[in-house]
């Protein structure tokens, strides 16, 4: 059997698409499959069982990427052709079966949006990521066995979603000082590598016997490998917050101009804390501009954000709920 998955250009929402992957191999464990995505999503999918081929979509003028797509896809007879994209190329392909992404209806989840694609929006499955032995071994070096770790993610692709570093720099101290529920742990701070003035303030903030830089310094599969082996992990809305969510780890999202209706950690042991301010008073008032250079994230107290990482710590999986 053989399966064209078209993904997203995004690494937040190619996770989320994860768990249909993951429901095709568990259906058909002898398939193969080609994964077409855009080139900064393209790693995470490395470690698929069944892999044959990822197709990295190359944004062109006039939408010529698609083109580039159809002529290396359409002289094979798929079996199953999977569109997350709702592009036109579905249904130019010889395909035995289509499931195409249907329009967004309501306040619905993105895993479910997902998920009703193939007729699972009542029991969508949960997004999952693929290691291969070196991400696992590279991990293994990366990250202390001898004492917990926090992770956080202070990074994010609009600077409006960013909380401030300063108020990160306060919560770390207020986990891990000698009174936190993390006392003594190590740091690590993640990002992209075009990301680095953002996390920078972080970065110096923390002691450095303490602190572990993988800002820009690992890729996508390795980064999600060292997550996976931290006590908790806080960030911003952002791809790096869905890999968390993906590998287990316990995820605070911390939101304010996205909606956390659509957007928030999928997992047993996620939570979310969002600004006082409803996403419809950030985005669209007066004077709003999605240009806008400065963050969105200030009203988000250290204290709210301190007492639901605590909270979901104490919670038993699958009792996290939602702060």
């Amino acid at each position: 059997m053989r399966i064209l998955f078209i993904s997203s250009n995004r690494i937040g929402d190619a996770v989320l698409s994860t768990g249909l992957l993951s429901h095709l191999q568990g259906r058909h464990p002898d398939a193969r499959f080609t994964i077409a995505c855009g080139p900064v999503s393209a790693p995470l999918f490395g470690g698929l069982p069944g892999l044959e081929k990822i197709i990295i979509m190359r944004k062109r003028r006039y939408s010529r990427h698609w083109f580039d797509l159809w002529r290396q896809t359409v002289m094979t007879r798929w079996d199953l052709v999977v569109d997350l994209r709702r592009s036109a190329i579905s249904y130019l392909l010889p395909a035995g079966r289509r499931a195409i992404q249907p329009k967004d209806h309501g306040p619905l989840h993105r895993v479910e949006l997902l998920a009703s694609t193939l007729g699972l929006k009542e029991t969508p499955p949960a997004p999952v990521l693929w290691f291969n032995r070196p991400h696992l071994e590279l991990a293994e070096k990366l990250m202390p066995a001898d004492k917990p770790v926090l992770a956080v993610g202070p990074t994010a692709n609009w600077a409006g979603k960013i909380w401030p570093a300063e108020k990160f720099a306060d919560l770390i101290t207020r986990l891990t000082g000698d009174d936190g529920p993390l006392s003594g742990a190590h740091v690590a701070v993640f990002g992209a590598p075009n990301e680095r003035l953002q996390a920078n303030p972080v970065l110096r903030a923390i002691p450095k016997d303490r602190r572990i830089d993988l800002v820009g310094k690992i890729d996508l599969l390795t980064a999600a490998a060292c997550m996976e082996k931290a006590a908790l992990y806080v960030g911003n809305d952002s791809g790096l917050m869905h890999m968390a969510a993906a590998v287990g780890v316990p995820t605070l999202g911390l939101f304010g101009p996205s909606r956390t209706e659509h957007y928030a950690p999928w997992g047993p042991h996620c939570a979310f804390v969002r600004t006082p301010e409803a996403y419809e008073e950030l985005v669209g008032g007066p004077g709003y501009d999605h240009r806008n250079a400065e963050t969105m994230m200030t009203s988000l107290s250290v204290e709210t954000v301190a007492d639901a990482a605590i909270a979901l710590m104490n919670a038993p999986e699958g009792k996290a709920g939602l702060a």
